[in-house]
């Protein structure tokens, strides 16, 4: 039994729900993340990988393995690279708690994104290729995937900001005045404008599989957080990565990017504008405060559940501790807008 999971039972429900499967099998932890608790599942018919909720009391919306599952069973067809899937059980009584199964993608997975491992030219093509499969989830017709119900049309940042709000207070364990100033500057301050598209809303590096041995994304992981949004709040969370230092949250602020041949932030937003049929994009800094307030609200989100005692990860205290960092950065951002205007 792996952490409360019954292979016997697994194992009976795998024979009902998952085609061409054939048993016993095997399951191991996979470590890392800080979310929903993952595991290999092997068997003579294959590698396979299950992915639950935890256990315990959750905050409101979060954990949803069963929107995981169903967005990326939609985007099987499209451009965007995502795993088979094969069924989602809601019998708690089969593993504990709500889960999925899909394929297991062999392939790389890079938690620092100036990615030292590789050379030069496997860097630049690494990064032209993340901006490629962000550009064409964001070209993905949600009504075509079957998705058009996957969120609330229009109005995404306003929604947002509520949420993010509201799932911070209730995972409050400290006062961080930055974030009290944020929750009430955000929600005055959102530019004109509207669209609505598929949005994954944690597209980072280690949320990809790279192929063994070629610098293309080979899975897209971790769609807990997708839904019907703006573009570009998608967007310049997986480009704050250029704003932020490593010791902060796995960065590229203050690396020599020319010398890594990694691109630019500017030559990075130019290249998705192209790919995407923009112009340029207008309040390109309101997108970057956004991103940063609603990282520091997820991080203070697992330092809620090191406090209620339900975090997975060894490292769930210092994820948590970025809380206070990120809505300060997020602050200075506002200020220099300010100052500038």
């Amino acid at each position: 039994m792996a952490d409360g999971i019954d292979a016997a039972k697994l194992d009976e429900w795998m024979r009902r729900s998952v085609a061409d499967y054939r048993g016993p099998i095997a399951i191991a932890p996979i470590t890392g993340g800080q979310s929903n608790p993952t595991y290999t599942v092997t068997s003579p018919s294959g590698r396979y990988v299950l992915r639950r909720k935890p256990p315990g009391k959750l905050l409101p919306s979060a954990h949803a393995v069963d929107r995981e599952f169903r967005v990326m069973s939609a985007l099987q067809s499209t451009d965007v690279p995502v795993p088979k899937t094969y069924a989602l059980c809601t019998d708690d009584s089969v593993a504990g708690t709500m889960f999925y199964v899909m394929d297991h993608v062999a392939g790389r997975v890079f938690y620092d994104p100036r990615l030292f491992d590789l050379g030069r030219d496997e860097r630049r093509a690494m990064f032209a290729d993340m901006n490629r499969v962000i550009a064409a989830l964001h070209k993905v017709d949600p009504a075509a995937a079957g998705l058009g119900d996957f969120g609330k049309p229009g109005n995404y940042f306003a929604r947002q900001i509520a949420r993010w709000s509201q799932q911070y207070k209730a995972s409050e364990t400290e006062t961080i005045e930055a974030m009290d100033r944020l929750i009430e500057w955000l929600p005055v301050n959102i530019p004109p404008g509207d669209e609505t598209t598929v949005v994954h809303g944690d597209f980072r590096i280690d949320n990809l599989i790279f192929h063994p041995t070629e610098p293309r994304v080979a899975a897209v992981l971790d769609w807990e957080l997708s839904t019907l949004g703006h573009p570009l709040g998608d967007f310049a969370y997986h480009v704050m990565a250029w704003r932020l230092r490593p010791e902060l949250f796995r960065g590229l602020d203050g690396s020599d990017l020319a010398a890594l041949g990694i691109p630019s932030e500017s030559d990075y937003v130019a290249e998705y504008c192209r790919r995407t049929g923009r112009a340029r994009i207008e309040h390109w800094d309101f997108y970057m405060v956004f991103v940063m307030f609603r990282l520091s609200a997820i991080c203070q989100g697992i330092m809620g559940r090191v406090r209620d005692g339900t975090a997975k990860s060894a490292q769930a205290r210092e994820s948590g501790s970025k809380a206070r960092p990120l809505a300060e950065l997020a602050w200075r951002q506002v200020e220099k807008m300010k100052s500038a205007a």
